[in-house]
């Protein structure tokens, strides 16, 4: 039996791997397209095969860009995988702007010999956290390395969104007198990766956070415009991320440790580990700098969301010219809660 006129073999995806051909932008890159990213990721802009997406402005509000990288490594990790990861990751950027996020844009660096099968559980993960959180990848760019230089597959995201008239979130808008809130416990993400990576059991399974907070946000803001500071802490944890607060805004803050949930499994794990909890990444956690007078509101709408349900006031905004973050510990105590300091978990996010 002949093959039919130009006949194309269809990916091998139980098999077959990433070559430098998938990369060269010829007829295997256009296959590699066609038959892998575009089922996961379809959309009627990424449908319009340009090398960029002609999209409808929103009609009034400022746009918000962000942008960033995704390393993981493992690639797939309890509760989530780098796929959806590289989604929710660059949302959460976009609505910590007080932004609806409108639009997402993926580049992907593959090292020849990357089994196409995990690229495909990838894209797909990808494709269902965008469609889950209703904002779709729109355009997108795909090479190849050769083996050895590029660790399996790097993905880099950019997210647009919209800031609706009358929201001004910013790093630096903290006032002494303001409260501090955060949505829920700490360290799980980290935690995860890092159970993964060193093959460590532990009673307890402990899953990633990783979530797109853009709902959550908008609940927040609807309750209370004025809402000052919002940020997820990602790559250095809730610590790092009040550090980098308080010298923006040229402020202090003192914390509460009694009110900063940390799962027990979580705690028993850092403990084992000798690693702190207020330095481990999270990826679908978010901490909100508001006025007192908002905190009822804002708290409200937060444990009214499914990714705020255990949302609570973890300490105030200081003035304080050396821009310090100060903790109240369980013993009656006070220390200073500082920047990170070395890379205790490479490669979380």
């Amino acid at each position: 039996m002949s093959l039919r006129k130009d006949y194309i073999r269809p990916l091998d995806i139980r098999h077959g791997r990433i070559d430098m051909n998938h990369g060269a932008g010829g007829r295997a890159s256009a296959q590699l397209i066609e038959e892998l990213f575009l089922p996961a990721l379809d959309n009627a802009f990424l449908r319009q095969g340009n090398d960029g997406a002609t999209l409808p402005l929103p009609p009034a509000g400022r746009l918000v860009m962000s942008t960033d990288g995704h390393v993981v490594s493992p690639l797939f990790f309890p509760g989530g995988d780098l796929g959806a990861l590289s989604v929710h990751g660059t949302l959460n950027d976009v609505a910590m702007m007080g932004a609806t996020p409108l639009y997402l844009s993926a580049s992907f660096i593959l090292e020849e010999g990357f089994a196409l099968a995990d690229l495909q559980r990838l894209v797909q993960s990808m494709g269902r956290a965008a469609r889950e959180a209703g904002v779709p990848v729109v355009t997108g760019d795909t090479k190849v390395v050769e083996r050895g230089k590029g660790d399996g597959v790097f993905i880099s995201t950019t997210g647009v969104g919209v800031v609706a008239p009358g929201i001004d979130v910013s790093g630096a808008h903290a006032r002494a007198g303001d409260v501090v809130l955060l949505s829920g416990p700490i360290g799980e993400h980290g935690v995860a990766v890092l159970s993964q990576r060193e093959s460590l059991a532990f009673e307890t399974a402990i899953l990633s956070d990783s979530a797109a907070l853009h709902t959550l946000v908008a609940d927040m803001l609807q309750a209370a415009p004025g809402l000052h500071v919002l940020r997820d802490p990602t790559r250095g944890g809730l610590a790092t991320t009040l550090n980098e607060i308080a010298r923006q805004s040229a402020v202090g803050m003192v914390l509460e440790e009694a009110a900063i949930e940390v799962l027990p499994q979580v705690e028993a794990a850092c403990e084992l580990l000798g690693l702190d909890p207020l330095y481990i990444a999270n990826e679908g956690k978010l901490v909100a700098i508001c006025a007192p007078d908002d905190e009822a509101a804002v708290l409200a709408a937060m444990r009214a969301h499914p990714l705020g349900r255990r949302a609570t006031r973890i300490g105030t905004v200081s003035a304080d010219p050396h821009h310090f973050v100060q903790m109240n510990t369980r013993f009656g105590g006070k220390r200073v809660v500082d920047w990170l300091s070395g890379e205790p978990l490479p490669r979380i996010c």
